[in-house]
């Protein structure tokens, strides 16, 4: 989606997309990889400095593609290194984006919808509803744009440290697999040699679980990560912590998961978002270790990050020792992630698609209120 449609968006256009039109135009067979290195390697996102084509070229480039398309709306910077972008498409929607740096690591965390249609009961994202999907082409730019904030200058990094994007994962706002021919497109030119060329498995995509789009990904010969939101052991529990699940049951995503180990060898990562005395007690550690046992898997445990208005707390850091090690007395492979960006509201479940100022999404001071769909995720785009 451009603010020209006579123009398309290179980066929403695979390599043989553009190879098609530059053959069109009877140009030499290495002009399509010519400009995508300029886009994808060296950050280039205007054809005039694109220098070794002729000017004529570029004209021709400029008449028919523009290479970024979001507006930067915001950004922010936390105390602990963190950068958030508020990205403004040209109809208005708008989504966030992160840059989490980790000592040799940095990560980019990008979004897959404008909004959230799930309306999970303690995180931000999906307060105001879904707006509409991102085309894969606004996927590709988010990762592209936070790449943009890796260039430290060389006097600036600590010793070892690569100021290059390292890692995406698809944990913003928004259910990947509710976006999947989109989310799938973006997926492969993040990781293509004529794309961004991070390897698969340095693309981490989570979801909440949609059985059959996870047989789908299973069968696509990807090697990328898979994490499942599961926040809650039972189906009593995870169906009021996320309305979709009422419709998908514990047995079946791990019927799913199962299936996705045999065909790719890839475990699956279970992230569970610690809730202070709702999901953090003795009965539910010794449910999810049981739960474990039947897939291949390991445990991503998050304390909460504050949302304001939702009415969940963050566990202390002794309740949250306490379950790790209940988990790990039951021989459960377990991690505690660390929470970045507290401070700017860009930790896990405090994204939002809100504008700074009055508009299609709302001001970012709106009061927040729990989001409401219910819809079941049978209905959504794959």
């Amino acid at each position: 989606m451009t603010s020209d449609p006579r123009k398309q968006h290179l980066l929403g256009t695979p390599l043989t997309g553009f190879a098609a039109f530059c053959a069109e135009r009877k140009w030499p067979v290495y002009r399509a990889r010519q400009v995508y290195q300029w886009v994808f390697e060296h950050g280039v996102a205007d054809f005039d400095a694109m220098t070794n084509l002729a000017k004529t070229d570029r004209a021709k480039l400029s008449e028919r593609w523009i290479i970024l398309t979001g507006r930067e709306a915001r950004r922010q910077e936390s105390k602990d290194g963190t950068s958030k972008l508020l990205l403004e498409w040209p109809d208005g929607a708008a989504s966030e984006c992160v840059l989490i740096p980790d000592e040799t690591r940095r990560t980019a965390c990008i979004s897959s919808q404008a909004g959230c249609p799930v309306g999970c009961t303690f995180c931000a994202s999906g307060i105001d509803g879904l707006q509409r999907q991102l085309t894969a082409g606004e996927i590709v730019e988010q990762a592209v744009q936070i790449r943009a904030l890796c260039g430290d200058p060389v006097e600036n990094r600590r010793p070892g440290e690569d100021p290059r994007l390292s890692n995406v994962v698809l944990m913003g706002i928004g259910e990947p697999l509710a976006n999947y021919d989109n989310v799938l497109q973006a997926i492969h030119t993040i990781n293509a040699d004529w794309g961004m060329n991070i390897g698969a498995r340095k693309i981490t995509l989570s979801t909440v679980g949609l059985p059959r789009q996870i047989r789908r990904l299973a069968e696509e010969d990807l090697q990328i990560n898979l994490a499942i939101s599961l926040h809650a052991p039972t189906d009593v529990l995870r169906r009021k912590l996320i309305p979709w699940a009422e419709r998908v049951s514990v047995d079946e995503l791990v019927s799913a998961v199962n299936f996705y180990f045999e065909k790719t060898g890839r475990e699956v990562t279970l992230e569970y978002l610690l809730l202070g005395g709702v999901n953090d007690g003795p009965r539910h550690a010794a449910d999810l270790a049981n739960l474990c046992r039947r897939m291949r898997c390991n445990v991503n445990l998050i304390r909460y990050n504050p949302v304001a208005g939702l009415g969940f707390e963050r566990p202390s850091s002794a309740a949250a020792h306490h379950f790790v090690e209940q988990l790990r007395a039951r021989s459960v492979n377990v991690h505690v992630r660390k929470s970045r960006g507290i401070d700017i509201d860009a930790a896990c479940g405090q994204l939002r698609r809100a504008r700074p100022d009055s508009g299609p999404t709302g001001p970012v001071d709106k009061p927040l209120q729990p989001g409401s769909n219910k819809a079941a995720p049978d209905g959504v785009t794959d």
